[in-house]
């Protein structure tokens, strides 16, 4: 046994694990209906963390993100594009200015964003897909 796997508590954590995973089922999405469960989770995680990042859920936002992400990438397969570009498609494409954003980041960090000057977090891409109705894995790089 390795010093790391030393000092974990196994049989506390497979207790606790049991318990979550009833709950979360976190696992690789396999099928639509997995995916659909997991972004459900997704949404009432982004409810609850907001733009909070040291919430006690940020990381399981951010796991549960990745997790969508990675299924997003697999199924639907397009050609790659900076989050930010495709930020921008959907500004100018809904005919919206950046202060109608205004609730979901502030102007000076969105056009940072939009100059590549600054990424778009796990959080925020959880909201910005909320707000377009799309799945936050655009605003993932790839």
């Amino acid at each position: 046994m390795t010093t790391a796997t030393a000092s974990v508590d196994i049989k506390a954590l497979q207790k606790t694990w049991t318990a979550f995973d009833r709950i979360a089922h976190l696992r690789p999405i396999r099928t639509e209906e997995e995916y659909d469960r997991k972004v459900s989770l997704m949404n009432t995680l982004l409810d609850m963390v907001g733009d909070q990042e040291d919430h006690a859920l940020s990381g399981l936002l951010d796991l549960v993100g990745e997790l969508v992400a990675e299924y997003d990438t697999n199924q639907f397969a397009i050609e790659a594009s900076e989050p930010k570009d495709v930020l921008r498609y959907l500004i100018e494409s809904r005919g919206l200015k950046q202060g109608d954003l205004a609730e979901i980041v502030p102007q000076s960090n969105l056009s940072a964003i939009l100059a590549g000057k600054r990424k778009i977090s796990a959080t925020l891409a959880g909201k910005l897909a909320k707000f377009f109705s799309i799945s936050p894995a655009v605003f993932v790089p790839g």
